[in-house]
């Protein structure tokens, strides 16, 4: 169960991440600023959100992971290598967007 709310984690990290790429594309290309604080705002409470599930989704699967591996010694009928890396890649993925939140954040407290 903890897996599969990894994957739903990293879908909406996915979209979230190619939605507000393309708002940037988009404000490049016309030329517009996103510095309105309500756009912040939005931008802020958007990557906070993912960037909890994707953590939250993250320690779950790392639990899952271990007790699986560790405690059950189970991995023979599992796919634990495979359960690893997606727990890896979800914490390697929290750390790349946590900067993003952290940075609009204070952009947001700054004004």
């Amino acid at each position: 169960m903890s897996h599969s709310y990894l994957v739903v984690a990293a879908a909406v990290q996915s979209l979230w991440s190619l939605s507000l790429a393309i708002v940037d594309i988009y404000a490049l290309l016309v030329g517009r600023c996103l510095r309105n604080p309500r756009v912040v705002s939005f931008f802020a409470i958007g990557d906070g959100i993912s960037s909890t599930l994707t953590f939250s989704a993250a320690c779950a699967s790392a639990g899952i992971t271990v007790l699986i591996g560790s405690d059950l010694h189970e991995c023979k009928n599992n796919h634990c290598r495979q359960f690893q890396s997606a727990t890896a890649m979800a914490f390697i993925s929290w750390f790349a967007v946590s900067p993003s939140f952290l940075l609009n954040f204070w952009t947001l407290a700054s004004r």
